[in-house]
């Protein structure tokens, strides 16, 4: 078992008890979103198991006039696209079995990106699932600002990054917007 394999397991326990612990993480972030970098389209994601759940800034994202979309996993080892999403439309699962919109959709490029994640630093590391979806995604896509979105007790002092790895741009979390310098 690789340390990162370990990291991974340790920290999808501890995000299950933050998230037992606080339900209502979700709705105090979301009132730290007028903190946000500007951009007129965000990209959110629809929460599985304990990941900080998008409803609440879904909303208050949409009511301050951004649009939004969520991604589409169509390959397993591709980047992302994204699909234009309000609160309420439908969804169905994609390639990697996340909700997901409709075909119908129309495909946008966000300027912002709010992705889950299991662990992140001062310095913008990002430690996600580990299926590479997100990274391959800011490849593509390196003029979108990356912003976690987690609970601040998923904070840790370091993470060894590798060289795929691409770094955030900032985290929101129930204690408000942090930059990286």
């Amino acid at each position: 078992m690789t340390l990162k394999h370990e990291l991974r397991a340790a920290m999808r326990a501890l995000r299950k008890r933050l998230a037992e612990a606080d339900p209502e993480a979700a709705e105090r972030a979301a009132g730290h979103a007028d903190a946000f970098p500007p951009g007129e389209i965000a990209a959110l994601y629809r929460a599985m198991g304990s990941e900080l759940d998008t409803d609440a800034l879904a909303n208050v994202l949409h009511r301050s006039g951004r649009r939004l979309c969520l991604p589409v996993v169509l390959e397993r080892d591709a980047a992302m696209i994204f699909r234009a999403w309000a609160p309420g439309e439908p969804l169905e699962l994609d390639a990697a079995g996340c909700p997901a919109p409709l075909p119908l959709a129309d495909a946008v490029t966000p300027d912002l990106i709010v992705t889950p994640l299991l662990a992140f630093d001062a310095l913008g590391g990002r430690l996600g699932q580990g299926g590479g979806y997100y990274d391959r995604t800011f490849a593509v896509l390196p003029d979108a600002r990356r912003i976690g979105f987690a609970y601040a007790g998923q904070q840790v002092e370091q993470l060894d990054l590798e060289p795929h790895d691409i770094r955030l741009h900032g985290v929101l979390t129930e204690t408000g917007y942090r930059a990286v310098p």
